[in-house]
């Protein structure tokens, strides 16, 4: 899975992480090459949630 197929999993705007905070995502998308998913995202949990909070992925993309 690539990287910013997993944000929209996690319901993550890709774009607005990448264009507001370079250097967590740079350092998310390397960490995520390095590991498996649920590894991951078990390490990110709470991040996570953080980063959904400020980043919510459009809701009519998903649909």
């Amino acid at each position: 899975m690539e990287f910013e197929t997993y944000l929209i999993s996690k319901k993550i705007d890709a774009l607005a992480f990448r264009s507001n905070d370079i250097e967590l995502f740079s350092t998310w998308l390397y960490e995520f090459s390095q590991l498996h998913e649920a590894s991951f995202t078990d390490q990110k949990r709470f991040q996570i949630n953080r980063i959904r909070r400020k980043y919510p992925l459009n809701s009519e993309i998903n649909q």
